[in-house]
């Protein structure tokens, strides 16, 4: 159960892990021996990425509630919630030690643990791996194999093809690699399952047509930020306005996606409604920022950051709808 936007994803709906918040001054360069106790465990905690394995939980246990039909049982939703966490945990600390050089040049991530000097490169590392292993025996003795099987997969595909290949070499980078962030809908199904089926493989691209504008719109924020260190965003090498064209595209499909489910999973009524009334105000807020975008380049003006915000808040109501469903219409 790695991370998306970036969320991101994608993740890396998360890649960045921050909310992405005015710019700050350079922090203090310290050092492992310099910091105090508590210093260490934030920068340990930090590498983590906290707000970004909220994100993902909100994508998993709701899909454990719809796939229960009810209310799942809580020491099964705990060990998941648990295994997921430390998975995401290992995934974006993997991710902070390999993007450390160029998390030194970039703005929204100098503050983080590795950047400051606060823990060693060889100790995050461990620690990453260590998290992974954790995760995947949490997930297979108190869950199923299969959910963890799919979190390493997961992970893998998180570090392996995303950070290490894709990221620093194509536009496409978060388009695919986002699909780590699309596994936690999965893992919510198949911890109550043991499992799949075509219900969660919707909930999966719902997450993955989602995390180019969310992560984009980030991305639009920063350019500078990824143009400085050679990361080639599509907001890097391509105008606003074709990033906001591509915003929109991408979230027509989403909410098409996302209406998929009525039939698919033969929802109630509750369902379709929210999905329609989030889905309606999501298309608003791209088109919104397309229309900000014409004859400018002014990110003041265009205002990016309002649908990050936006999505974040979709894609989180719509989860809870997924979670509802099932308890206001059985």
């Amino acid at each position: 159960m790695t991370h998306v936007g970036h969320s991101a994803s994608a993740h890396p709906a998360g890649d960045s892990g921050d909310t992405g918040g005015s710019p700050v001054s350079d922090p203090p360069v310290t050092s492992a021996g310099e910091a105090s106790w508590k210093d260490v465990v934030a920068a340990y905690v930090g590498l983590t990425k906290p707000r970004v394995i909220e994100l993902l939980l909100l994508t998993t246990v709701p899909v454990m509630f719809f796939a229960q039909r009810g209310i799942p049982p809580l020491g099964l939703v705990a060990a998941t919630v648990l295994g997921g966490t430390l998975s995401a945990g290992s995934a974006s600390t993997l991710n902070c030690v390999y993007d450390r050089d160029i998390d030194e040049q970039m703005r929204r991530t100098r503050r983080r643990a590795l950047p400051r000097h606060i823990v060693t490169s060889r100790a995050a590392l461990v620690f990453g791996l260590v998290l992974g292993v954790l995760s995947t025996l949490v997930l297979g003795f108190w869950v199923n194999w299969l959910s963890a099987g799919l979190a390493v997969l997961a992970n893998a595909f998180y570090v392996l093809v995303y950070t290490m290949i894709l990221k620093r070499r194509t536009t496409q980078n978060i388009v695919w690699g986002g699909l780590a962030g699309c596994f936690p809908a999965l893992i919510g199904w198949t911890a109550v399952t043991d499992s799949l089926s075509w219900v969660p493989v919707v909930l999966f691209a719902v997450v993955f047509f989602w995390t180019p504008p969310h992560t984009w719109a980030l991305a639009l924020r920063y350019r500078e930020d990824y143009a400085n260190v050679s990361v080639p965003m599509l907001p890097v090498v391509a105008p606003a306005r074709e990033v906001g064209r591509q915003i929109v595209i991408y979230s027509w499909v989403m909410v098409a996606t996302s209406l998929l489910l009525w039939p698919v999973a033969s929802t109630g009524w509750f369902y379709p409604v929210a999905a329609a009334a989030l889905g309606a105000f999501f298309l608003v807020e791209a088109h919104r920022m397309h229309a900000r975008t014409k004859g400018t380049e002014d990110l003041s003006a265009i205002n990016p950051m309002r649908l990050f915000h936006s999505s974040n808040l979709y894609l989180s109501l719509l989860f809870v709808a997924v979670a509802l469903d099932p308890l206001l219409t059985r």
